[in-house]
């Protein structure tokens, strides 16, 4: 289960005064939450290894066209 409530949440160095980030919190044990900044609710919470294999597939371009 996530708790929202003890999650410390970070945005990337990336994001951009406009609005357009995603936070994520892996400070708990088992699970990494992800969320839209600008609309908090809902949160979607994934096993820290897939979260893990979803980041490396995107920083090698996996998911570019």
């Amino acid at each position: 289960m996530f708790n929202a409530d003890a999650a410390v949440w970070r945005k990337s160095s990336r994001s951009n005064d406009q609005g357009l980030c995603v936070e994520v919190a892996d400070n708990l044990p088992g699970v990494v939450g992800v969320r839209d900044s600008k609309d908090p609710d809902p949160v979607l919470a994934f096993p820290p290894a897939n979260w893990a294999a979803f980041v490396a597939a995107t920083r090698t371009g996996r998911f570019e066209s």
